[in-house]
Parts: C-alpha cells; structure tokens; sequence
C-alpha cells in the first residue's frame, strides 16, 4: 500500500537491548515488504563541541565516534543475522534524535523506534517527545516493546476521521503480510455537556445512536476488506473511552494501529493523557500513523 518506491524501513539506535528489539522488528517489516533497511544513529556530540577523539593515555578506539559507530554495526549485525536477504545499512547522522528521525521520515516507509533507550534516545517516548515525533513524522511510526507476538491479530482504531481511514489502511496491510487476522474498534460515548449549563436532550434514541456508529465502523472497513479479502476481520463497537478499549485489545494483539489525530473521543489521542495511556499501557507494539504521503487509498 505504502508506494515511496525504494524507500527504506528506517531504525533508530542507540545501543539499548531496546533499540535491538526495534532492530529486529524493523528488519522483519523491511523483509516483508522487501524493502531495504536503514539504522540509523543520532550523534549529538559535535554539535556541542564534545572532543570526539581518543583521549590521551586511553585506548584510540575509545573515542565517541567510534563509541558510536560500534552501536551502528552491531545493530547492523544483529539485522543480519534475522535476515540474510534484506539490504542492510548504516550511518551516522549528526544531530538530535528527534529533528533526525524526522527528516529520515521524509523518505522512509516506515520509521521503527524502542520503547526505552539510552542517551539521545532515553526520552523518545516521555513526555512531549513522543508527540513530536509520531504527530509529525512523514510515513507511518512503530514503536517496538520486546519481542512481538508471533500469533493475535492486528488491531486498529477507528474513527471515521481521515486519519483513522489512512490507519486502518496501514493496519489491513500489515494484517496481509503478517498472514493474521485484523480487529477494528470503534468507541462512542453518551452525548455529554461541552460547558457548564448546557442542556441535553431529555431523550434520544438510543438504538439509533448504536446502529448509526455501527454503520460509520462498517463503512469505513468496507472498502479495505474488498482491496485484502484474504484478512478476516472482526468488527468491535465499545461504549466507552479509546484509549482502555485499546490497551485491553492490545494485550492480545501482535500490533496496535493507531491514527496520528482523531475526532471525537479519538481526538486527542496523541495529545495528553490518552497517548500516555496507549504510549506506556498498549501490550503490544504501537504504529501511529499521521500521514502516508504518496500512498494508494482504498
């Protein structure tokens, strides 16, 4: 689905056992959508003035370049040794994680982060960090916790937005290769005050209300179960809020699909306390997807 004609799957390293489980994850997605893969190192330090050669009566080889391009070739190695037929490379890109990660997206398909890491990395998912970089990053973000699941289904959510068409998109192609089946959930709420004193309505119908956000999920699963009819997939309407719908379904899930922005309840799902709730709480690993410049749409 993702057209970027040879762009790379992109991974972000810094040395940390999570940064290799991304390595891993990364290579498996680069495999399958045969595409290269890219690891990628954020180096700080000249832009700070650090010495960046051996220091006198130490080792040379202790210097922070070479510090650093030992990170890039173990994570090379590690990708390798997952994949013989994927075509790895590596480099060393001065600057800070995040403005790195985000010109890489310009031109990746996919960008594959941990979720902890060391130095540059360490706070890639605390704070207003994660934001900036899975609201906007270029192509699709995965966000890698462990070892995946190698059984469950792919899980996504929706909300009729655009975003959310783009995510479960994303979500039926990752289904198709992973050779899985694809749960989609739609939450709704009670209508509820905007402000204080507003007036509700003393009534409304309330099978109407399930039957229209019933129709608005199947509607917007319709036309990608046509493009992957080969994906079963199992359609899951929730009164409630996204975000504990989400982690419940993640537990059980090898990957949970989200969209950049939403509306509705979805709406600020990367924007507050519900992306600290699917960022830290989702059992599985997370692919936000913001935007999907250049892609097909169904």
């Amino acid at each position: 689905m993702t057209n970027r004609s040879g762009a790379p799957v992109v991974v972000g390293v810094d040395g940390s056992a999570s940064a290799l489980d991304a390595v891993r994850a990364a290579t498996r997605e680069a495999t399958a959508r045969n595409r290269p893969l890219r690891v990628v190192h954020a180096f700080i330090w000249p832009l700070i003035g650090t010495p960046l050669g051996p220091v006198p009566g130490v080792p040379p080889e202790a210097g922070l370049r070479n510090l650093a391009e030992e990170v890039i070739a173990e994570a090379v190695a590690e990708a390798r040794k997952i994949s013989a037929e994927v075509d790895v490379t590596g480099e060393l890109v001065d600057g800070s994680p995040i403005p790195v990660l985000l010109r890489e997206s310009r031109d990746a398909a996919l960008v594959v982060l941990g979720s902890r890491g060391l130095g540059g990395f360490a706070e890639l998912l605390v704070g207003s960090a994660a934001v900036q970089v899975s609201a906007r990053a270029d192509c699709p973000v995965l966000v890698v916790r462990g070892e995946p699941r190698a059984d469950g289904p792919v899980v996504v959510g929706v909300d009729g937005s655009t975003l959310s068409t783009e995510a479960v998109g994303f979500a039926f192609e990752e289904a198709a290769l992973r050779g899985t089946g694809l749960v989609a959930v739609h939450t709704w709420l009670y209508p509820t005050p905007v402000a204080p004193g507003d007036i509700l309505p003393v009534a409304y119908d309330l099978d109407s209300l399930i039957e229209e956000e019933g129709r608005a999920l199947a509607e917007t699963v319709a036309g990608w179960s046509e493009r992957y009819p080969q994906v079963p997939v199992r359609q899951r309407l929730v009164r409630g809020a996204p975000a504990p719908v989400l982690v419940e379904e993640s537990a059980a899930a090898q990957l949970t699909v989200v969209g950049g922005h939403g509306r509705g309840a979805w709406g600020g799902l990367l924007l507050g306390s519900v992306s600290h709730a699917v960022l830290h709480h989702a059992r599985s690993p997370l692919a936000i997807v913001r935007h999907r410049r250049d892609a097909d749409h169904g």
